[in-house]
């Protein structure tokens, strides 16, 4: 249950402080001229070279072990280096979902011949990973997927589809939510995760068209697509306590309260230029809700390096935390309106037009709000 000790006060340790200033070097030199609208992006846009340079410095796979290609650094290093690449509006999707979720979950749950053939390559930036978990008509209900891989002689036949799939047309794999028993009453009974590629025959991907012209998202298709044995990631039937797991690592981190940073950086820039007691005011107010969202993050950080898996508290944290980066455009968006007087910088109007086009996403991906406090709702034993 939740409650006031849910979220210990935590400080990053000065080991992990000291990799910033390395990170910001880095940053400042590789997206120096890069304009703030690109940048807005962040943790959604695309760029294999950049994820490759991040690789060549050893900060992907930050937390893996060395022996598997990684660094062996802890949970907090990983902070400090994603909240760095956040903030700058790097853009790390290309690795994001390999070293954030796919990575973690094939060391604790993969078999050492998994562990071997993928890690390495992840930490290297060589391999990309996408989540296959929403479907149509189950939208974040994740305990009623319908897609089912069926045991035969020489593997898995697998048919269904994933919804909502970021970069599964650039990616090379995706971890897969299926069925392996039972019917979509069970419920979390039955459900098992498989490691597809997206290569073999009878996998189709159509990209979804936002409102913002990018093509984020995708539809995959999976028409009697034959896997191998070994696909299957754990134990057939325990992927609802694997992907539990998981969300942990998605829902907890800042990406979900930095969304929009590049927006604000960019707006209390234009302040200092045109100051305005209103706006500074507004301003104040957005980062006296940020500052507490951060610690919230911090402290879930501190639990995930002890081994546990805040998921009541990752979902209380991403509902407010979503709830933050879309509010940010909204109230910039407001603050312009009100000095229609006062010439607005292009480039805030810009990453301003971008974020209002994108921010009702951010309420999406990663469970969808209603779900997400059904969730807290049992967390606090209200249901």
């Amino acid at each position: 249950m939740l409650t006031v000790d849910s979220f210990p006060a935590t400080r990053i340790p000065e080991a992990a402080e000291a990799l910033r200033p390395q990170i910001k070097a880095f940053l400042a030199d590789r997206l120096a001229g890069m304009p703030a609208s690109r940048r807005a992006r962040t943790w959604s846009g695309f760029d294999a070279d950049f994820s490759r340079a991040l690789a060549e410095r050893g900060w992907v796979g930050l937390t893996m072990p060395k022996h598997y290609g990684g660094a062996g650094l802890d949970a907090f290093a990983r902070f400090v280096l994603v909240e760095e690449l956040l903030a700058a509006g790097a853009p790390i999707a290309a690795h994001w979902i390999g070293d954030r979720q796919s990575a973690p979950l094939l060391l604790h749950y993969g078999t050492e011949a998994q562990r071997q053939a993928f890690l390495p390559r992840i930490c290297r930036a060589e391999i990309f990973f996408c989540i296959g978990m929403s479907e149509p008509n189950a939208g974040s209900d994740l305990a009623s997927v319908r897609t089912r891989a069926v045991r035969e002689a020489d593997g898995w036949r697998l048919n269904g589809q994933k919804i909502w799939t970021t970069y599964a047309h650039k990616s090379h794999y995706m971890i897969g939510l299926v069925r392996t028993s039972g019917t979509p009453e069970d419920r979390q009974k039955g459900l098992s995760q498989f490691l597809i590629d997206l290569s073999l025959p009878g996998v189709t991907v159509r990209p979804i068209r936002l409102g913002t012209g990018d093509t984020d998202f995708n539809e995959v298709f999976f028409d009697n697509v034959l896997l191998p044995d070994d696909a299957l990631v754990g134990q057939e039937g325990n992927g609802w306590a694997q992907v539990n797991a998981e969300l942990a690592f998605e829902r907890s981190g800042p990406e979900r309260i930095y969304s929009s940073l590049v927006l604000l950086d960019l707006w209390a820039a234009t302040l200092r230029a045109s100051p305005s007691r209103a706006d500074e005011e507004r301003l104040g107010k957005l980062l006296a809700r940020l500052a507490p969202l951060r610690a919230m993050s911090v402290s879930m950080t501190g639990l995930l390096a002890q081994g546990q898996s805040p998921l009541t508290e990752a979902a209380l944290f991403k509902d407010m935390g979503t709830e933050l980066e879309q509010a940010i455009p909204g109230e910039i968006a407001d603050a312009v309106a009100t000095r229609l007087d006062t010439a607005c910088d292009p480039e805030l109007m810009r990453t301003l037009a971008y974020l209002m086009q994108l921010n009702h996403v951010f309420s999406l991906r990663g469970g969808t709000r209603e779900i997400l406090r059904g969730m807290i709702a049992r967390g606090l034993g209200l249901r």
